[in-house]
């Protein structure tokens, strides 16, 4: 099919809230229709291609029309967890070969399981494309369903289970409760990540029976989107997908229709594990492809679209009842819903909570939007649909969602030209028809220990009028077997490869000292931009741990001509994105915009960076906010686990603090002190401004000079940090976090800085033990054991020594387990040589993962601004794939020895304590435990 005569020109009907005029005007963005062609082989296979020839790449995409909401009767959960069963064994590939196939040549894979659908989607240099629909066709056709892989497997999804929903504050929220009172008759009520009661009602049957019902090719979509051949394509899909058979029997489908609510539902609870009260309303509304879903998008925009929104404007801002509000549509193939929630600040109520969405919601019914927000919504749409088309899979991605859930492949583009249309009346109508209050059904969820005196709150069940159907095993399944190895047909071999464009930076220097750094990258009118400085959690001084984050947090609220909310208002209405952060070495002000309207975002991205006003109430706001996304944090064994992990590996120093502050370091900060390091880091000699995108070095430069060419930093520079002081003794801690749904483990130790000639080595090493799907680690404890939903290490090397840490998080008595398998293999590493194939892999692994951050703008943005902060050249840019090749496994095994020997590592587990403590004390009879109410992350001792 060819694209449109002309390009949805969105851009020119909308209305910006004026900053600055310009002369001339740029021209406005424009959001080229996705370009594609499709056929639909004898089978039922529909096949769409989306032709990119200015990258290296290319996605494989089949959507499967089934989700969970085909779940059988008595198993929710179950098609999640036959989405990990894909990707084990075929007639010809073994367990986890499609790893192989991916990541192991510096791709990607993965597979997500929706309510209408289930995707499985890889992205790999473009000359392993034929190997990869090799592959998908292969697991399409002969799905190998091993009784112990089975089995194992199953044990996997329980701890992905535990890990987001039993152990993260706010999972049973957000996953169980929020569908299941959402719905009173369409299966949708079920959570999609099941139970661990239905997970193991499920047996090998049932998977063979699933497979041979809904992955059959009448019932799938392949989109294949990057650089390839048209005419080869078609020739390889023909050869792999088109002598896979349509079964004869139909495809059951879920016909249920959920009726208009009668009245509205409330529930309230009380959740152990629960750091700050919340609450949830859920409405209902038509399917994705109903002619309100344009209105709608543009509603919930208005709600949570930035900082400038509604919720967070009211609840958050202006009353601080809220540590975070926002809401999402959820669009379905079926009814949808609407939600909103708030998690409350600390010391206010779900109650209160309720009422004040609940008048947010009556805004929207009672009086219209403003022109300003209804352009601003608009703006912000249009430039998150440019982002979203900026890469291979981003574009299957949209692709592939229009026809499987809006049922028409050009939804995604015709939706973009209804939202220019939408009115202020239309989202005050979608929002009287759909928004009422007995439409809603709403949660107050509350922390247990607040319970009044017995009470144990409210049940909250699948309603029993919820109507699932059984899975019926058809008569005719093939069960399939592994051939042998003389019979295994192998994956063809890769094409030619496709050399990369690699970005080149433009850099120059302001008489004042200051860097800008322009990276040109066309085709999109999109520009990403970041002014980063050097200094950062590295400089924060003793007992004010989070000040570098505080004070560069509050750039963007407030300036001395400009409120917070100015600021958010006028970023928004251009259709950016503004924010502003700091890292250990450095901090910054992140900004992406159309290109078109590049030149007044970075005058306001100017105004916050030089001219912050750090008003009180400001400070004081962003304190409370801070502690209390502190608060949420103590409460989640994985997060507090890493927390204390740092402390205990760099003691006093400022790397062993939590970069964003404790509640009391929070709470001692002062405004003379935030004014202060902001004079010490904030300076034009230790700044450069990065930009990426849709502009020129000409054009980047004159930009620097117009806004930053007259900056003069103030006072004195904070001196950088100089040796690495002195690390404390490793320790064994155990934090009694009583009721844990999990257990959080890491095992860190010092590593080393970026400036180390170790660097690359030890980068591979890392890779190999902890870096994917295919590292040690995760092959340990997730493949082999079931133990863990992933497994992984990290290699944080930063100005100065940075941590080196692996972490897991597992079921609370199998944490003794886990520590010991991780000790096991850092120790492996550094002892025994790892082979040349096997560091193939892993150095894939690390140049893939970089080159994908060279898809995008940001991500080019967030490269160049590390090696801002970091001390590095620009030229590694060009030099990091050439250098990760060149280390071999001598140079690999040697830095593993120095660099990840546990025997200097100390061993963090956070969980409940009375279920693992003794078979640790015995491997580690001077292990410490520290109730969790009785830690003090303010001091080395922890306690």
């Amino acid at each position: 099919m060819t694209k449109f005569a002309a390009a949805l020109l969105l851009a020119t009907m909308l209305t910006p809230v004026t900053v600055q005029a310009q002369t001339p005007p740029p021209a406005p963005a424009q959001v080229e229709p996705i370009a594609y062609t499709e056929r639909t082989l004898a089978n039922g296979l529909r096949v769409y291609a989306i032709r990119d020839t200015t990258t290296s790449t290319v996605s494989v995409n089949v959507w499967y029309d089934v989700g969970s909401k085909d779940d059988p009767a008595g198993k929710s959960g179950f098609a999640h967890m036959f989405e990990h069963l894909m990707f084990k064994g075929t007639r010809n590939l073994v367990d986890e070969q499609v790893d192989r196939l991916t990541e192991d040549v510096g791709g990607y894979n993965n597979a997500s399981t929706a309510d209408d659908y289930t995707n499985y989607f890889e992205g790999v240099p473009a000359n392993h494309l034929q190997r990869l629909l090799f592959a998908e066709a292969d697991r399409m056709a002969t799905l190998v369903v091993d009784p112990k892989v089975f089995a194992s497997e199953r044990e996997v999804v329980k701890e992905e289970l535990r890990s987001r929903v039993l152990s993260a504050p706010f999972g049973k929220l957000f996953y169980i409760y929020r569908p299941m009172i959402g719905y009173t008759t369409h299966p949708y009520a079920r959570p999609g990540i099941g139970s661990i009661e239905d997970l193991d009602a499920a047996t090998i049957d049932d998977i063979r029976a699933f497979h041979a019902t809904y992955y059959r090719p009448d019932n799938a979509v392949l989109v294949v989107a990057g650089n390839f051949d048209p005419a080869q394509l078609n020739q390889w899909v023909d050869q792999y997908f088109a002598g896979i058979k349509k079964p004869a029997r139909p495809i059951p489908r879920v016909t249920v229709t959920e009726p208009e609510p009668t009245g509205p539902r409330s529930y309230t609870v009380y959740e152990p594990n629960t750091p700050l009260p919340a609450v949830l309303i859920n409405y209902p509304l038509p399917p994705s492809n109903h002619p309100d879903a344009a209105a709608l998008t543009v509603l919930n925009t208005i709600m949570a679209g930035g900082d400038n929104s509604r919720l967070y404007q009211s609840l958050v801002y202006r009353d601080q009842l809220a540590a975070q509000a926002a809401s999402f549509y959820d669009a379905k193939q079926s009814t949808g819903q609407f939600s909103v929630y708030a998690i409350l600040a600390g010391g206010k109520t779900a109650v209160d909570g309720e009422a004040a969405l609940r008048r947010e919601i009556a805004r929207l019914r009672d009086e219209p939007v403003t022109a300003a927000e209804l352009a601003e919504a608009k703006n912000e749409l249009l430039t998150e649909n440019i982002e979203g088309r900026e890469t291979p899979q981003g574009k299957a991605f949209t692709l592939a969602n229009a026809i499987v859930v809006d049922r028409d492949p050009k939804a995604a583009d015709k939706r973009l030209a209804e939202l220019a249309t939408v009115t202020a009346a239309d989202i005050q109508r979608v929002a009287r028809r759909y928004l009422r209050d007995e439409r809603s059904s709403s949660i107050q969820y509350n922390p247990i220990e607040s319970a009044p005196a017995g009470t144990k709150g409210d049940t909250i069940t699948l309603a029993p009028t919820v109507k699932v159907a059984e899975l019926k095993i058809p008569a005719d399944i093939v069960i399939h077997t592994a051939a042998s190895a003389s019979e295994r047909i192998a994956p063809p071999e890769p094409g030619a490869p496709v050399k990369p464009v690699l970005p080149q930076p433009t850099e120059t220097r302001l008489a004042n000292g200051m860097r800008v750094i322009v990276v040109e990258k066309r085709g999109l009118p999109l520009v990403s931009a970041a002014l980063m400085v050097e200094g950062g959690g590295a400089l924060d001084p003793s007992g004010r741990a989070g000040l570098a984050s505080m004070t560069a947090s509050l750039l963007t609220k407030g300036t001395t001509t400009r409120s917070a909310t100015e600021i958010a208002e006028a970023v928004e209405s251009l259709g950016g994105s503004i924010a502003s952060d700091a890292q250990w070495d450095g901090a910054g002000v992140t900004l992406t915009v159309k290109s078109d309207q590049l030149s007044p975002a970075l005058g306001i991205l100017a105004d916050v960076a030089r001219n912050p006003a750090f008003a009180a109430e400001e400070l004081d706001r962003a304190r409370t906010q801070a502690i209390d996304g502190v608060t949420v944090q103590l409460k989640d064994p994985g997060a507090l686990s890493r927390i204390v992990a740092t402390r205990a590996v760099f003691g006093d120093s400022a790397y062993g603090n939590r970069l964003g502050g404790t509640p009391a370091s929070l709470g001692a900060i002062t405004r003379d002190e935030v004014m202060a390091a902001y004079r010490a880091s904030w300076r034009p000699e230790r700044a450069a401004l990065v930009l990426v995108g849709d502009i020129d070095a000409a054009g980047g430069k004159a930009l620097g000079e117009k806004l930053f060419g007259d900056w003069r930093g103030q006072g004195n520079a904070a001196p950088l940090p100089g040796a690495a002081p002195a690390m404390p003794q490793p320790r064994v801690i155990v934090v009694d976090l009583p009721d844990a749904g999990q257990a959080g483990v890491v095992v860190a130790r010092p590593g080393i800085a970026r400036s180390d000639p170790r660097f690359y080595a030890a980068n591979v090493a890392n890779a190999t033990l902890g870096v994917g799907f295919s590292s040690r680690l995760n092959q340990e404890i997730r493949i082999k054991r079931g133990l863990s939903y992933g497994a992984g290490s990290q290699l944080d090397a930063r100005r100065g020594i940075g941590p080196m840490s692996a972490a897991t998080q597992t079921k609370n008595p199998t944490a003794p387990d886990v520590v010991e398998i991780i000790a096991a293999e850092m120790r492996r590493l550094g002892a025994e040589p790892a082979t040349e194939a096997e560091l193939a892999t892993r150095k894939a692994v690390l140049i893939g993962s970089f080159g994908r951050a060279t898809e995008t703008r940001s991500g080019i943005a967030g490269l160049v601004g590390d090696f801002v902060v970091e001390a590095v050249p620009l030229a590694e840019l060009q030099r990091y794939g050439a250098a990760i090749e060149a280390v071999d496994p001598r140079a690999v095994q040697a830095a593993a020895a120095a660099l990840l020997d546990p025997a200097a590592a100390s061993i963090v587990v956070v969980g409940d304590a009375k279920q693992f403590i003794e078979p640790l004390r015995k491997a580690y009879p001077k292990v410490e435990v520290i109730a969790a109410g009785a830690l003090n992350l303010d001091r080395a001792a922890l306690k």
